[in-house]
C-alpha cells in the first residue's frame, strides 16, 4: 500500500507538470499574439520552473534499480589513524544526518561506538525516506580528509580514511528469509549516556548470523524488543547487501570485468589544508565550498553519480 501511494503520487506529479506545460504553450501563444513584454517575463519565469522540474523527475528515472525506493542503513567506520580517524568519522556522521534533516528524512541512530577519547569508532544509521536508499548509495566507499589536526600537539597535517556502507532496509521479511535457527541472540546492560536506565536493565541486544559470522549491536532503544527489532532490521539490510555484492560479484565475473574491494575504493578526498576542496574521484566533481558540504550538502555529488552510474542490478 505504501508503495501504491508513492507510484500515485509521482503519476499525479507528472500530470501536474503535463498540465502546466500545456498551459505554458498557450501563454506563450498569447504573448505573441499581444506582444506583451510583461507576459513574456512570466513566460520566462515559468519555464525555468518547469525545466528545474523535469530536470528533477529526469534524475529520478535513474532511480531505478532493485530497492532504489527503499529506506536506507548507513554505516561509517573510521579507519586507521586512532583518535584523528574517530573525529573524521563523527564528522561524517553529522554530515549525512545534516543531508537527511534537508531532504525530510527521519533518522534513527541505530548503534554507535564511541571512541576513547574523541569522535566515534563506527555507527549505523537508519535513514527513512522516498527512495532513501536510491540516493545514498552513491556515498558508499571509502572518504578520504586531509586537515591540520586538532589532536596533534604539533598542528601537523594529517590524512584520515573513514568506510560508507550504504544497505537497502527490506519492507518485509519475505524478501530476505532468515532462519531463527541461525542467529544467536545475546542482551546485555547498555553502556555510555543515557541516564539511570541505561545500565540497571538488561536492555541492549547483540544477535549473532552464524552462517556469516554478521554481528549487529543495539544499544539506543530504552526497550529490549525496541534494540531487537531495530538489531535485525539492521541484520537483514546487511545480509541483502551481501547478496547483492556476490550477485553483480557473479555478473562481473561472468564479464570479465574487474572487482575492486570495496575498502580500497576511494571515492571521495576532502581537503581542508593547505587549500579548502571536496573531489569527487568518480564524477570528478569538485567544490571549494567544503564546509557547505560538510553540512550536507551533497546533492552535487550524489546527482553526478547517478547520472554516470549505470543502473545497478538487483541494487
Amino acid at each position: 500500500m505504501a508503495r501504491l501511494s508513492r507510484l500515485a503520487g509521482e503519476v499525479e506529479e507528472a500530470d501536474r507538470l503535463s498540465h502546466r506545460i500545456h498551459d505554458l504553450g498557450d501563454l506563450l501563444d498569447l504573448t505573441e499574439s499581444e506582444n506583451d513584454d510583461s507576459l513574456l517575463v512570466d513566460v520566462t519565469a515559468e519555464a525555468g520552473q518547469i525545466s528545474r522540474e523535469v530536470e528533477r523527475l529526469d534524475l529520478r528515472v535513474l532511480l531505478s534499480g532493485d530497492y532504489a525506493e527503499n529506506d536506507a542503513i548507513l554505516s561509517i567506520h573510521a579507519g586507521a589513524g586512532g583518535t584523528e580517524s574517530q573525529d573524521w568519522a563523527q564528522m561524517l556522521m553529522r554530515m549525512y544526518i545534516r543531508w537527511a534533516e534537508t531532504h525530510k528524512y527521519k533518522v534513527d541512530i541505530v548503534q554507535i561506538s564511541e571512541g576513547e577519547e574523541a569522535g566515534i569508532k563506527s555507527a549505523d544509521l537508519e535513514i527513512s525516506g522516498p527512495y532513501a536508499y536510491g540516493y545514498l548509495r552513491a556515498e558508499r566507499g571509502v572518504h578520504r580528509l586531509v586537515r591540520l589536526s586538532p589532536y596533534d600537539s604539533a598542528h601537523r597535517r594529517h590524512t584520515s580514511f573513514s568506510l560508507v556502507e550504504v544497505m537497502p532496509v527490506t519492507e518485509t521479511d519475505e524478501e530476505l528469509a532468515v532462519n531463527p535457527d541461525d542467529l544467536r541472540i545475546d542482551t546485555y546492560r547498555s553502556t555510555g549516556a543515557g541516564g539511570q536506565h541505561v545500565n540497571k536493565t538488561e536492555s541492549a541486544v547483540r544477535i549473532t548470523h552464524i552462517p556469516s559470522g554478521i554481528v549487529v549491536t543495539c544499544q539506543n532503544e530504552r526497550s529490549q524488543l525496541q534494540n531487537r527489532d531495530l538489531a535485525m532490521t539492521v541484520l537483514r539490510a546487511r545480509l541483502l547487501e551481501r547478496q547483492l555484492e556476490e550477485r553483480q560479484a557473479e555478473q562481473a565475473r561472468l564479464k570479465g570485468e574487474h572487482v575492486e574491494a570495496g575498502w580500497g575504493n576511494q571515492i571521495r578526498s576532502y581537503v581542508l589544508h593547505p587549500y579548502t576542496m571536496v573531489k569527487d574521484l568518480r564524477s570528478g566533481v569538485e567544490t571549494s565550498a567544503a564546509d557547505a558540504v560538510l553540512n550536507g550538502d551533497l546533492d552535487p555529488f550524489i546527482e553526478a553519480y547517478l547520472r554516470r552510474a549505470p543502473v545497478p542490478s538487483g541494487g
